[in-house]
């Protein structure tokens, strides 16, 4: 979404000479008596200006470089959801859906994305929306019974600062540590330790393996010098996780073989913390970052931005996918477009038998979710971040 400036939206005449001249004369006024008189007046210029900004704000996100829907078949028939209402986008899509495809009826039970796979393996959905990755058991168990993989719909991207949406892990060091970027190959030397194999999917693959040789355990090996060259790197990050997941999927080629000094904490307040520890903070994240990482020259965290707002004496690090690419800072419009390398998917599971066709309501659903109309919805809801073009466009593939 473009970023409108305020001062593109206010009248030229508030925006130059007039408003100096009342910052200018704002004594003057003030012994005439005639200020309030004059800032009543700039009133109406101020609403008309937070009009523009509102309608600059939607024009933007309706400029989704998407097709428009346009429906392949009338459909009708019932739809059975079984997962996660993806932060109310789901009911948004359902309900604009049945304004086009009124023979439709949705059918939800949305307790948690932790039922979406298995609602499909026993048979009792359609589609499995999910706010994160399938896991192990889960691909197995779906695997196991239909003889092939569950196929996945991207239908969103994680967000960058929304609390609690899938955000994408962000890498921190201390203020005072030189370093400024790192590639995902380094993050795995820092993080991760020698392993024999790796996971693809869920079939173990040893050409993801490293020996201990790419271990990275100082900050020497990344480049610093002087008091730096010989300092032990101390790893910081989430317990296990739907992130945790993430991270070892993209960082760690999907293996368990951690830094043996990682530090793992959970998000504060969380439900994983034992009812006996819930008022201890030292399990939590932000004292990870404010009363560990901060107070720590040689420590380097991975985590979520909402985890760390508020918190000083840290610094972000700029990551790129490979070694002579593109080094990104994260940021919501490099979450948005998907160039920083550690964004995570909103997903849509369903079950589909290889070379058979999707069931004709499920596809036009689908293709709709994936459409301009179905992507701006996720722009105005907020939870998550819509799709680029080109993701969208590997999707629809899925469909055909």
């Amino acid at each position: 979404m473009k970023v409108c400036r305020y001062s593109d939206l206010l009248p030229i005449t508030v925006h130059d000479s007039q408003m100096l001249r009342v910052c200018g004369h704002r004594k003057a006024l003030r012994h005439s008596g005639s200020i309030r008189r004059v800032w009543l007046a700039f009133v109406p210029m101020i609403l008309a200006a937070t009009a523009g900004w509102s309608q600059c704000i939607a024009s933007e996100s309706q400029r989704i470089d998407l097709p428009a829907y346009k429906a392949e078949q009338a459909v009708a028939g019932i739809i059975r959801n079984f997962g996660f209402g993806l932060g109310g986008a789901l009911k948004l899509w359902e309900e604009d859906f049945q304004k086009l495809h009124p023979g439709i009826r949705f059918d939800d039970k949305l307790p948690t994305s932790d039922a979406a796979i298995p609602a499909l393996v026993t048979g009792v959905a359609d589609l499995g929306p999910d706010g994160g990755e399938a896991t192990l058991t889960e691909n197995l168990s779906f695997f196991e019974v239909y003889g092939y993989p569950v196929t996945d719909i991207t239908v969103a991207s994680g967000a960058f600062d929304v609390e609690g949406k899938s955000n994408g892990p962000v890498i921190f060091v201390h203020k005072d540590n030189p370093i400024t970027r790192l590639t995902l190959k380094q993050l795995d030397g820092i993080f991760g330790s020698a392993r024999t194999a790796g996971m693809r999917g869920f079939k173990w693959s040893p050409s993801d393996a490293r020996g201990a040789d790419q271990d990275i355990r100082t900050w020497g090996q990344l480049g610093l010098t002087g008091e730096w060259a010989d300092k032990p790197i101390q790893t910081y990050g989430h317990a296990p996780s739907g992130t945790a997941r993430f991270f070892q999927w993209k960082v760690l080629q999907n293996g368990d073989k951690w830094n043996p000094n990682f530090r793992e904490y959970v998000e504060t307040g969380s439900k994983m913390i034992a009812d006996e520890d819930r008022a201890e903070q030292r399990l939590g994240l932000k004292y990870m970052l404010k009363n560990e990482l901060a107070n720590n020259r040689y420590g380097i965290a991975w985590t979520v931005m909402p985890q760390a707002q508020g918190v000083y004496g840290i610094k972000v690090v700029a990551i790129a996918a490979r070694e002579g690419g593109v080094y990104v800072m994260p940021s919501k419009e490099s979450f948005q477009d998907r160039s920083y390398p550690l964004v995570r998917s909103i997903y849509i599971f369903v079950n589909r038998p290889p070379g058979k066709p999707l069931d004709p309501k499920l596809r036009e659903f689908l293709r709709y979710v994936l459409s301009r109309e179905g992507q701006e919805t996720v722009a105005r809801n907020g939870s998550y971040l819509p799709l680029t073009a080109a993701v969208a466009r590997e999707q629809l593939k899925k469909l055909d």
